[in-house]
């Protein structure tokens, strides 16, 4: 262009510079500007757009040193215009970076919020859009939280009432996408916490929480943080119930059982409905009885359950009244019923009484998915499929949580590694699970026909299992699980069944419940919605246990050789107080005895409890010994060694717990009651060949203690018997027993299609 520049060529160079910058041509922009630097050196805007015009082509050292120079010159030369012109070149890179973002070019955004954060390191908008940035980029962005220093600036920021409405919307919907994006990194729940006191929307705080938490905590593992962000949720509403329920259970699965009762008791509190209450009442039950260490009070709770499920079937709305927008809540049914058998062997009062609730949580189940979806939803959605010949090969689904290092693994590996794969395709349904471990590979997953995870709602899970044309559905959770419970009431599978997990759920959608001939009582049909399917000889068997190295040694627990070891390894839910009663009652009849006793609860409580018993029946409590977890179950189960005699519980018997001290060659007294959760121990003795041990009566039990205590020949006799059974019986071949399991299929089919 050479020469001198007249008024309008400059005026028709800054517009041609404007335009090229807009039209995103970079380099013609930046000829442009350097023009007009040269010619017009004082129209400071000129120096901006250059260095945004090299930024924009990625030349970000040389935008750098167009704005650094430029600003320093200012503040040298006139400095009190040194604010307004930074502010400008800050407004000019905010209004691109925004347009960048909105054009999803988000690299060239995150060099442009970058520059500004080094102009402006406190501007909160631009550093909440630069931690966006990182998780559109997947650049780290929990480190890229600490390094911008947001949290720690929320925690102190005055922000004025026209910023605030922005500012809150922006701050929402970065803790959603970090809660998606970026759970794992500590510095979110910093966030999270920091962000709360700035986001106006309490509401949809709460909404992005809740519909995020569950995931991270039940299938991510991430336990702790998951308790904080509900923690940020009850501090913003102390009223709010979901915290709260979130928060008992949570703080139970920490083993924090004193929070998990008092967030419980303040639950029950503030509820205002029957159901609310109803759940309130479970929540508190679940946390007393796991604590284990006040049982007083977790009786009344139980009494008072109790007595509200029998007002509520009498009282509440029928299922044409249900609210569309409110479906039925499980954990009334679940919560309640998983935990009372640890209080009384009464099924033929219990089991009805479950029966009842789970036909009317079923009755609104459907009735609230017909209101959502339209009248006879339910019924078309999973219809049973007719048989058809032309499969030769059965279907049959497993629906577990615990495919893992857990009692339920331990046990049902051995029917999946014996199915026969030419009658049956074996299908595996992880729930609330990303992904799978070791265990869980090698037994349920490489096996099998297909294995799947699922981390969705029940309605997701229950139409997978219904797209596989699963045949039978077995559910080896039972009520332990909320969501395999809610898979199981949609009936996904012509034919459902439960096994292993716990006792039968009542749910009408399920057809047969695992037996055999001496888990449950002959009359027990009487009370069972379930027909009961009894197997020829065991409910379950095994082929064994892997063994490590044992930890426990009698010197190190200050116990004389010569001295009785009685051991119990349960968790504290299972020590009823009657039954540490007989347990010291034995303890004192043999003196030259010790009880070892292990497992999960409320330490001190549980320990406290011990000690209060044997002193009021005259034992000192020098007597028992107080053992921590064992590092893996191979540990636990080489340190049974250790025992004379294992004491079992009652009236919920052990049930891995038992198979490993059969399995260890341990004689053990059990008490035999009416309830499934009471004969567990009792069938798997008799599938061992063991009767020495077996009691009716609370007498037996004691005189069986005291008995096997002092008679060191018939200990050794047990022990040799158990370790013959090995080769004979079957509680030890599982090979017989996936026989058993596949013949009762067969016919469940067969009947089915006839």
């Amino acid at each position: 262009m050479g020469g001198a520049l007249h008024f309008d060529q400059f005026d028709l160079l800054t517009r041609q510079a404007a335009l090229a910058l807009a039209a995103g041509q970079y380099k013609d922009a930046a000829a442009a500007y350097e023009e007009l630097v040269a010619v017009q050196p004082d129209v400071i805007s000129h120096r901006w757009r250059l260095g945004l015009a090299y930024a924009l082509q990625g030349f970000e050292a040389e935008a750098q040193m167009v704005w650094s120079l430029s600003l320093a010159e200012i503040e040298s030369e006139q400095p009190e215009q040194h604010e307004a012109s930074a502010q400008e070149l800050l407004q000019l890179l905010l209004s691109t970076a925004a347009e960048q973002q909105t054009q999803a070019a988000y690299l060239t955004a995150w060099r442009l919020r970058q520059q500004i954060r080094e102009l402006d390191p406190t501007h909160l908008e631009n550093l909440i859009q630069l931690v966006q940035l990182s998780v559109h980029l997947e650049q780290h962005p929990g480190e890229v939280l600490v390094q911008t220093g947001l949290t720690e600036l929320l925690k102190t920021a005055a922000i004025s009432p026209e910023q605030a409405e922005t500012l809150s919307n922006q701050l929402l919907e970065l803790l959603r996408l970090l809660l998606d994006q970026a759970y794992e990194h500590l510095a979110v729940y910093d966030f999270a916490e920091a962000s709360a006191l700035h986001i106006r929307d309490r509401a949809a705080l709460e909404q992005v929480i809740q519909s995020r938490v569950h995931h991270i905590a039940y299938v991510m593992k991430y336990v702790v943080p998951a308790c904080r962000l509900a923690e940020v949720v009850r501090q913003c509403n102390p009223s709010s119930l979901w915290a709260l329920r979130f928060l008992s259970i949570f703080y139970r699965f920490n083993h924090q059982y004193a929070q998990s009762i008092q967030t419980a008791q303040r639950y029950v509190e503030l509820c205002q409905t029957r159901t609310e209450r109803l759940v309130g009442n479970a929540l508190l039950l679940q946390a007393l009885v796991r604590a284990g260490s006040d049982w007083q009070s977790a009786f009344a709770v139980y009494e008072q359950q109790r007595a509200l499920l029998h007002d509520w079937l009498h009282d509440e709305p029928t299922p044409t009244n249900i609210n569309a927008d409110e479906p039925p809540d499980i954990t009334l049914f679940t919560v309640s019923f998983c935990n009372f058998p640890y209080f009384v062997d009464a099924p033929q009062q219990i089991r009805p009484l479950q029966n009842q609730v789970a036909q009317r949580y079923q009755q609104q189940l459907v009735a609230h998915f017909n209101q959502q979806h339209g009248a006879g939803a339910w019924q078309r959605r999973f219809a049973p499929r007719r048989p058809t010949s032309s499969r030769k090969v059965l279907r049959i689904g497993y629906i577990c949580r615990f495919f893992q290092r857990h009692s339920v693994g331990w046990l049902a590996r051995w029917l999946l590694h014996y199915h026969d794969r030419e009658q049956f395709d074996i299908y595996t349904y992880h729930i609330q699970r990303a992904e799978v471990d070791a265990f869980g590979q090698r037994w349920f997953v490489d096996p099998v026909t297909r294995a799947c995870c699922f981390s969705g709602d029940d309605l997701g899970v229950a139409q997978a299992i219904y797209d596989d044309e699963i045949d039978i559905l077995v559910d080896l959770d039972s009520l332990t699980v909320d969501q395999t419970c809610g898979v199981m009431a949609l009936k996904p599978a012509p034919i459902q069944v439960s096994w292993l997990g716990l006792d039968a759920t009542g749910l009408p959608t399920i057809d047969y419940f695992i037996a055999d001939p001496y888990v449950l009582p002959e009359s027990a049909q009487n009370y069972y919605q379930e027909r009961i399917w009894r197997l020829p000889h065991t409910y379950i068997a095994v082929d064994g246990f892997e063994v490590g190295i044992p930890s426990l040694r009698r010197a190190d627990l200050e116990i004389p050789e010569n001295a009785v070891i009685y051991f119990s390894s349960q968790t504290a839910l299972k020590r009823h107080p009657d039954t540490v009663r007989l347990q010291m009652r034995i303890l004192k009849a043999v003196p030259h005895s010790y009880f070892l006793i292990k497992g999960f609860g409320d330490q001190q409580g549980v320990q406290a409890l011990f000690e209060a018993i044997a002193t009021e029946e005259g034992v000192s409590p020098e007597r028992l010994r107080f053992l921590p977890s064992a590092p893996s179950e191979e540990t636990h189960r080489a340190d049974l060694a250790i025992a004379d005699v294992v004491l079992d519980t009652y009236p919920y018997n052990g049930a891995t717990t038992t198979l490993e001290t059969l399995w260890m060659g341990i004689p053990l007294v059990t008490r035999v009651g009416q309830q499934f959760a009471a004969r567990n121990s009792y069938t798997m003795m008799i599938n061992a060949g063991i009767t020495e041990g077996i009691a009716w009566t609370d007498q037996e039990y004691i005189d069986w203690g005291i008995r096997l205590g002092q008679d060191v020949e018939l200990r050794q006799q047990i022990s040799w018997q158990l370790h013959q059974s090995r080769q004979t019986s079957p509680l030890w071949n599982a090979k017989q027993f996936a026989q058993d399991m596949e013949r009762a299929y067969l016919e469940m089919w067969q009947q089915y299609c006839e």
